[in-house]
């Protein structure tokens, strides 16, 4: 039986008003999240992937920021066209963020058990003393030691990794439907970042919450993702399952990605890097915006922005080399190398080693 949509984003495009001009940051982007699972947003910095995300919650500017189209549909109401108030009650309840950095996002003057406990009092109306017993909980769930002790010390008094794990409780202790998550362990080393990665798995699948994983490190898509979502200048050029985005890419920024990814077999050649830089988003863009980048690029792309082409049921890509009349065209060898990578993470037998383990490159 296929598990019900609980998250349905339609034909959705945010600009941002400049002193230059609108920037087209997102620009008719559509993606649907279905309950329990995790759905990956990948593509360099500047894609739209966060500017994507924000706008379901409604955390972007009101002051420049213009959504020109789409609609964002969770349990039958457009989020778009809720009151600040009634979107208050969705936001942290419903739908909570993990953010990058949790120094930016915890108050470094309160107790870190108290912003547990906040939501609880706020979204729930537990009292005090039980909001207090639940952050406790949810502290020993998240991994956090000694969590008695741990409620009454201020964010500066862990590590990286246990304040986001403070993040992950804060996040889900209203056991919210839906998780966004917008690179939670970037900035975490790569001991503590499996850490984190594994508790979030298994808290999704504790609670059954579906996720929105935002992030430029494919080995964390490899690891987390049932389905990947590719971004590039404000639009999804290419949608499947893991297994479809990993062994069977069809658009060639895609390919790009998969190609930039570092391994250890790498040794001392070159590590591939895609040419040139994304779009000015300030300007408008003609025919494929990867096209400029693209050395598989046909006549047309440089002319008429690509199709959304059907691959399977759950596989889609934009560009112009899956219409019937395009040549056939191979991806690059260092794609079709990183298969192998991918299944042995996918089985689970890295023995430690993550894909990558590194960012996508951006041109250099």
């Amino acid at each position: 039986m296929t598990n019900p949509i609980v998250l349905d984003v339609n034909n959705l495009a945010v600009s941002f008003q400049t002193f230059e001009g609108d920037v087209k940051a997102v620009r008719g982007v559509s993606f649907q999240l279905k309950k329990g699972e995790t759905l990956a947003i990948v593509g360099e910095s500047g894609s739209g992937k966060s500017v994507s995300t924000k706008a379901i919650n409604r955390l972007l500017p009101v002051k420049n920021t213009l959504i020109e189209s789409g609609e964002i549909l969770f349990e039958g109401k457009d989020l778009l066209q809720l009151s600040e108030k009634d979107m208050q009650k969705v936001r942290g309840n419903d739908i909570a963020m993990i953010f990058q950095d949790p120094m930016t996002s915890l108050n470094p003057t309160m107790k870190v058990g108290k912003q547990i406990a906040e939501p609880l009092i706020a979204h729930i109306g537990l009292s005090k003393e039980k909001a207090k017993a639940r952050a406790i909980e949810l502290m020993d769930l998240v991994g956090i030691r000694n969590p008695n002790e741990a409620y009454k010390r201020y964010p500066h008094q862990f590590s990286g990794g246990m304040r986001q794990r403070v993040m992950i409780a804060i996040a889900l202790a209203c056991e919210p439907k839906i998780l966004i998550a917008d690179e939670p362990t970037t900035a975490l080393d790569v001991t503590i970042q499996a850490q984190i990665l594994d508790l979030m798995n298994k808290l999704k699948k504790e609670l059954d919450t579906s996720i929105i994983f935002i992030t430029h490190d494919l080995g964390v898509v490899a690891q987390m993702a049932d389905r990947v979502a590719v971004m590039y200048a404000g639009q999804i050029v290419e949608v499947g399952t893991a297994d479809e985005i990993f062994y069977n890419p069809m658009h060639p920024y895609t390919w790009g990605l998969l190609a930039s990814m570092p391994t250890l077999e790498v040794g001392k050649k070159q590590l591939y890097t895609i040419p040139g830089s994304p779009p000015n988003l300030l300007h408008p863009v003609k025919g494929d915006a990867f096209a400029p980048r693209n050395d598989y690029a046909l006549g047309i792309d440089f002319v008429e922005e690509p199709d959304l082409f059907q691959v399977t049921e759950t596989h889609y890509a934009k560009t112009w080399l899956l219409h019937p009349d395009a040549p056939s065209v191979i991806p690059p060898e260092e794609v079709r190398r990183r298969k192998e990578k991918y299944q042995t993470v996918r089985m689970g037998k890295a023995c430690g080693e993550r894909i990558g383990g590194g960012a996508i490159g951006s041109g250099g």
